[in-house]
Parts: structure tokens; sequence; C-alpha cells
């Protein structure tokens, strides 16, 4: 019989408070009611990026994109936000509205910020109900399980691009005919194929 470990639910609220926390430490008026939210910033060369969401509780939908593995959750722990010492970083806007006008004023504020210049990290124009319109610019959010195996692939191309520039890599001279040994190398090497598959792919 397989014992399932029980949820440390102490931890899981802990991290999230610490993530409602950070978004406070950067927006600090913002509720906890139904509106608007846009995170947008400026990249160093020149680039306006935003992403435009809604939700039915502001501060905490804005802290969970900070725990997930999206196009923009994975950009927002990359590039940090706005500060002094930070000015790519990203800043947060938000704007209250009824639970009734959500739809309406996402596809708006979508809309207005497309028209200022902006890339759009949405992956659709904007509302929940039908006739969702796709953007096109950018892939499907990441799963978890999608997130780790990016994750996987970044560091196989890192660990390509290191050893082609800097090591030799080979066997032990005492392992040359180690069967196992052998297939472990073969293994590492096909990981690092993955890593400059992945480069080539996306240069």
């Amino acid at each position: 019989m397989v014992l399932l470990s029980k949820p440390n639910y102490r931890q899981i609220y802990a991290k999230k408070a610490a993530r409602e926390n950070r978004i406070k430490s950067i927006c600090p008026n913002i509720p906890n009611t139904s509106g608007i939210y846009a995170f947008h910033r400026v990249d160093e060369a020149g680039i306006k990026r935003s992403y435009v969401g809604q939700a039915l509780h502001l501060c905490e939908r804005c802290a969970s994109h900070l725990g997930e593995y999206d196009h923009i959750a994975l950009s927002l722990k990359k590039h940090g936000f706005y500060s002094e010492d930070n000015p790519y970083g990203w800043k947060l806007d938000f704007k209250t509205c009824p639970k009734s006008e959500l739809d309406e004023k996402e596809v708006a504020t979508i809309k207005q910020f497309a028209d200022k210049g902006f890339q759009m990290y949405n992956v659709t124009a904007g509302s929940q109900g039908q006739g969702k319109l796709v953007t096109g610019q950018y892939k499907q959010p990441k799963t978890y399980t999608q997130g780790i195996q990016q994750g996987k692939k970044v560091l196989a191309r890192e660990l390509s691009s290191i050893a082609e520039k800097h090591l030799i890599i080979r066997l032990k001279p005492e392992k040359e005919h180690n069967k196992v040994s052998q297939k472990q190398y073969e293994k590492f090497m096909d990981l690092l194929k993955v890593g400059e598959n992945n480069a080539n792919s996306e240069s």
C-alpha cells in the first residue's frame, strides 16, 4: 500500500502570502476586489511588452502568476519587478470594475495597450465568454510538467554550450571498456545533442 503524504497547508499558505506581499511591495494599493490588471515593461532594446488580465480578486490573481510556468510567469521570474536598480523590470497597474464588466474592460484594455505599441503576452484578445479571439502571438500557457520539461531543455542547452566552448568530454581510462559507463556516456552525449538542437531551433 502506498501512503500519500498530507499536503503541508501551512507551507502552501506561507508561499501564497509571500507572493501576495511581493505584489503589494510594487503595487501597495492593489485590492482583492474584481478588476483588470496589466503587467508592462520596456526592455533593453526599447521594446514595450505587456500582459493584461482580469480577476475576481486582483491581488490574489496577480500573485498567482509568480507561482506559474506560462510565458508571462517565466518572464516575471527572469526580469523581476521595476526599481531604480532594475529599470527593465515589470510594472503593475490595475483598475477595479464590477464582475459584470470584466470581459468588456479586459478586451478594451488589451486593445489600448496594443494600440500604444506594446507587444502583448496574451494568448487571446481577452474575455472569458464565447467568441474569444486568439492573438496567435504566443504559445498556450505551460502546465507544471511542461514547465519542468522546459527547464530541462534550458539546462541541456547551457551544458551543450559550455561543453562545446570549454570542455573535452571522455570516459575515464579505467571505464573505457565498461558497458555501463559507455551507456552513461552515450546518454550524456545525447543530452548535449538535445541542447544543441534546441539552441539551433531557437536561433
